[in-house]
């Protein structure tokens, strides 16, 4: 049997929104946003675009913090490594919450 013969190339790179929530201090933001950012280059992902929601009020308190700041990231990136990416974005103590979700591609 033959095993089929997969190169980076190759890889299907999928369309994503990543919502993110960073602590509304400005240095603790501006960390936690460049590790982000170092995260998906490590992994291959690519930032389409990066859109700032501001601070708002969260639901429910995260991290004994009752306000987030809100940015919004368009990225593609391989569908693969994107349980690998989360585990990365657990360990930043300057991110709050992080969510990704499948844009459809018939869609745009």
């Amino acid at each position: 049997m033959r095993t089929p013969n997969v190169h980076k190339e190759n890889i299907q790179m999928k369309k994503y929104e990543l919502m993110t929530i960073y602590p509304t201090e400005d240095e603790k933001y501006k960390a936690g946003s460049e590790l982000v950012k170092a995260v998906l280059a490590q992994f291959g992902a690519s930032i389409e675009k990066e859109e700032p929601y501001g601070d708002r009020d969260l639901t429910y308190v995260i991290n004994k913090q009752k306000r987030g700041r809100f940015v919004l990231f368009t990225v593609k990136a391989n569908p693969a490594k994107l349980v690998e990416i989360n585990a990365q974005f657990k360990l930043n103590q300057n991110l709050l919450k992080s969510l990704f979700v499948k844009l459809d591609e018939k869609a745009n």
